[in-house]
Parts: structure tokens; C-alpha cells; sequence
């Protein structure tokens, strides 16, 4: 529903837009339609001047628990997986402009890989980085397995992506997957104020600079649909079934 993804251009920050997640009752977990808005986002994002940063916030002391699991049971019974997920990743890794994203809270499986593609990502210090992929039976997404060994090494990356070990926000800032820790009554403010300090530089120099800090997305396009076709298999997987039969019983 249109009212879980609130875009939002506030009038302090001109050149901000902002994508706020707003389903706290679900814990901001992502359904299709909320990938569908989110993509559209980005798309317009791409397409207008007026519009030079990109910036994501959750509500209050959760960022987004992931994608919501009784889609994904809905998949694992049968169900038709659709392209919205994949359609936001690769609205992601083809943004052209900066992406800036604010953590507060939870931030589980997509909450946490979303920020893997953001130029700045601040959090609080209650901020919990979370991809229980392998525990639900699944495989890493959104490019991770490719982006996170490269950022923070192999242990690192098997901690967060296999084991499902959860990263507090100093040990993700250690480890190089976030960019500042501000106190949680701050988080919102300084998520604008960095994303409208990034709005009044020069456009063009700033994209030609982020285009080169970045480089050839050839190989993470490739890892990221590798990863979605192990990712749509395991869906149908017998042991995801029953760990999303699991879930929905708590």
C-alpha cells in the first residue's frame, strides 16, 4: 500500500528526496508493492534535476526487519515470485544519484543489505545489522556476497552472511559497511543535513566522482542476478519452507 512508502521532498533540504519506510505495525518489513514504490522512487530520482540526493529512513527504532516472510511463503508454496525485488536492485545499482540512508534500530536481511549500495550510511548505536539468510534456508542478496568481502573481508562476510551473526553498529562501522554513529535522537536530522549538504554541491562533478569511486558495475549486475536465481531456487527449497512455516507459527 502506497502509505508503508512515503516519498517525501522536505522544503529545508531542497534537491532530497527522501524514502521513509512506514510500517512500523510489521516492523518495516518490505512487501512487493513497497518494492514497487521504492524502484518507481529511484526511477523519477534518475530523471529529475530537481532531485540530487536520494535519502532512506525507517521509523523510531527500526530501520526494516526485510522482506516480508509471508511473501516469501507464498513463493516456497507455489506462488509467482515476481520482479519487484529484483527490479529494486537494479534501480539501486543504476542510481544516478547519491543514495544516503539513516539506521536506527533493526535493519535485518534487505534492511541492511539496501545500505551496502548507499554512498553514507549513518546509524545509532541501537542499530542491529542482521542477513539470516542461510537460517531461512536462503542464499545472500542485493550483490552482498560480492560487496562485503571486498569492504570487510572474508570472516567478516561469513560472520554477517552465513553464520547470521548480528553486526552492532560499531562493529559495522569497524568493519567498514557504515559511515558515522549518531545518538538516536539525532539520526533523522543528520541523515537530512548530510543528504542536503551532498544536494548543494555540483551535480555533475559529483557524478562523475561517484561514478569513478564506484567503477564498472559490470561484475556486481552478474553477481546480483547469480545470486537471485540460487535465491528463487532455495525459495521453493523444502528446508526454507519449513523455516518460514516456522517463522509465521511465533
Amino acid at each position: 500500500m502506497t502509505e508503508h512508502i512515503l516519498i517525501e521532498r522536505p522544503e529545508a533540504y531542497p534537491g532530497v528526496q527522501v524514502i521513509l519506510f512506514n510500517r512500523p505495525e510489521k516492523k518495516n518489513a518490505f512487501t512487493r508493492d513497497m518494492y514497487a514504490r521504492m524502484t518507481n522512487a529511484l526511477h523519477m530520482a534518475n530523471g529529475d534535476e530537481r532531485i540530487r540526493v536520494t535519502a532512506f529512513l525507517g521509523t523510531e527504532g527500526c530501520f526494516s526487519a526485510g522482506n516480508d516472510v509471508a511473501d516469501f511463503l507464498a513463493v516456497a508454496m507455489g506462488g509467482n515470485m515476481g520482479t519487484e525485488v529484483l527490479d529494486f536492485l537494479a534501480a539501486l545499482l543504476h542510481s544516478e544519484k547519491p543514495l544516503v540512508s539513516g539506521v536506527d534500530g533493526l535493519a535485518v536481511g534487505i534492511g541492511t543489505t539496501l545500505n551496502l549500495h548507499c554512498d553514507l550510511t549513518l546509524a545509532t548505536p541501537r542499530s542491529l545489522f542482521k542477513t539470516p539468510f542461510v537460517d531461512l534456508g536462503l542464499v545472500p542478496e542485493a550483490g552482498s556476497s560480492l560487496i562485503v568481502p571486498n569492504v570487510a573481508g572474508h570472516q567478516r562476510a561469513f560472520a554477517l552472511l552465513a553464520a547470521g551473526e548480528g553486526f552492532s553498529a560499531e562493529e559495522a562501522h569497524a568493519a567498514g559497511l557504515i559511515w558515522k554513529i549518531v545518538p538516536e535522537a539525532e539520526i533523522e536530522a543528520a541523515t537530512l543535513a548530510t543528504a542536503g549538504k551532498l544536494a548543494t554541491k555540483p551535480p555533475e562533478a559529483l557524478k562523475i566522482t561517484r561514478a569513478l569511486l564506484r567503477g564498472d558495475k559490470t561484475a556486481l549486475s552478474r553477481r546480483i542476478h547469480e545470486e537471485a536465481r540460487h535465491f528463487g531456487e532455495r525459495l521453493r527449497s523444502a528446508e526454507a519452507r519449513a523455516a518460514f512455516e516456522a517463522f509465521m507459527r511465533r
